[in-house]
């Protein structure tokens, strides 16, 4: 009980704050694209997040070239993900959208832990205002070309 009491927990705050913030930023986005009945939504983005950015926390934060060869790693390995939601059905290339949202919200997650506030909202506004507003420039454009409507945002 005692090892217990002396516990400094002040550190732990700062990292499940980061990523808990990760998770929030996602949040959204999973959640629209889960809205829309994609298999691809509320728990994959928020989960890729926060595991992007614990990956990054835990890379030698004193140690640049470890950190690049972890970010070099995470963003490969995103993209494995990513690339698992595209599917080819005939002359039709459907989830990309789907990819791109996964590997942005990635790096929403490295963004906070690397401690760049900035580039982690912006990333995840206009992921999430590019999967929400844009769907509808998309239906316009295929109508007047005479394409078949698109099917999923």
């Amino acid at each position: 009980m005692q090892a217990l009491a002396s516990l400094n927990l002040g550190p732990v705050w700062v990292p499940l704050g980061k990523i808990l913030l990760a998770y929030l930023l996602t949040l959204p986005v999973g959640w629209e694209r889960e809205h829309e009945a994609h298999s691809v939504g509320v728990r994959t983005f928020p989960i890729v997040a926060m595991a992007s950015c614990g990956y990054l926390l835990i890379a030698f934060p004193n140690d640049p070239s470890a950190q690049s060869r972890a970010l070099q790693g995470l963003i490969a390995g995103i993209g494995f993900i990513g690339g698992g939601a595209i599917l080819k059905d005939g002359s039709t290339v459907r989830g990309t959208a789907a990819a791109a949202s996964i590997w942005s919200t990635g790096v929403v997650g490295a963004a906070v832990a690397m401690g760049r506030y900035e580039v982690a909202i912006g990333l995840a506004l206009f992921t999430f205002l590019t999967l929400k507003i844009l769907w509808h420039f998309k239906q316009r454009i295929n109508r007047e070309e005479g394409g078949p409507p698109a099917t999923s945002r």
